[in-house]
């Protein structure tokens, strides 16, 4: 026998050969509706009048679906919104940058083009900054010293003074009774001195701005 020869090839089993043949059949199945899946363009071909089908978009208990029109007006709509969004994420975000994998896109610096305004250094404007700075200390003191009635106003807990005028190191004052008698004395003191001053003086004569008062002279009185 020619198959059964001693330098015959191999021969797998009419069992194994069944095998391989579903295999193969059910892989060429599955083949087919990966194709039918992926390429609904293609349609079904059948050679079988016998065979007939309903569309499944078509058929009764289908969900309901929007028009062509309405869905290119939706899609036109997502596609500005998202347009907007990434306008939106470039403004509010520019250190991420652009990114681009066009070749033939190329641009030049807006900040460093020949038409730019000139720009000072950052030395300069640190510079310029510590100033201004200065200058707001300087005034913020001006203002302190000026007007002590506004007092200092602090919202840290842990911030506390003592009373320059109580502290331990402070000058002696007098008390406040004594500053009163003081300032009456000086009051009297200096009524005595003007009225020496208007018998001394006759010549420099009586001023006075209000014209309410009035008087007659001593020396042509009728008495």
């Amino acid at each position: 026998n020619y198959y059964g020869r001693a330098s015959a090839p191999e021969m797998e089993d009419a069992s194994d050969a069944l095998e391989a043949a579903r295999i193969l059949a059910d892989a060429g199945a599955l083949k087919q509706s990966a194709v039918d899946y992926m390429h609904p363009e293609v349609g079904v071909k059948t050679t079988d009048g016998a065979c007939f089908a309903r569309c499944y978009f078509n058929r009764f208990s289908a969900p309901e679906t929007e028009e062509d029109e309405f869905a290119d007006e939706r899609a036109e709509i997502l596609a500005d919104a998202l347009a907007l969004k990434k306008a939106a994420v470039d403004y509010l975000h520019p250190e991420i940058g652009v990114t681009c994998v066009d070749p033939t896109l190329f641009g030049r610096n807006y900040y460093g083009r020949a038409s730019a305004p000139e720009m000072e250094d950052a030395s300069d404007a640190l510079e310029a900054a510590r100033i201004l700075a200065d200058a707001g200390a300087l005034k913020q003191s001006a203002v302190d010293y000026m007007h002590p009635e506004v007092g200092v106003k602090t919202t840290d807990g842990a911030c506390f003074a003592r009373c320059y005028f109580n502290r331990f190191s402070a000058p002696e004052t007098e008390e406040d009774e004594f500053a009163d008698e003081r300032a009456e004395i000086l009051a009297d003191a200096l009524a005595l001195k003007k009225a020496a001053v208007d018998y001394l003086h006759p010549e420099i004569g009586v001023t006075c701005v209000d014209p309410t008062l009035f008087g007659r002279n001593y020396y042509g009185r009728a008495s």
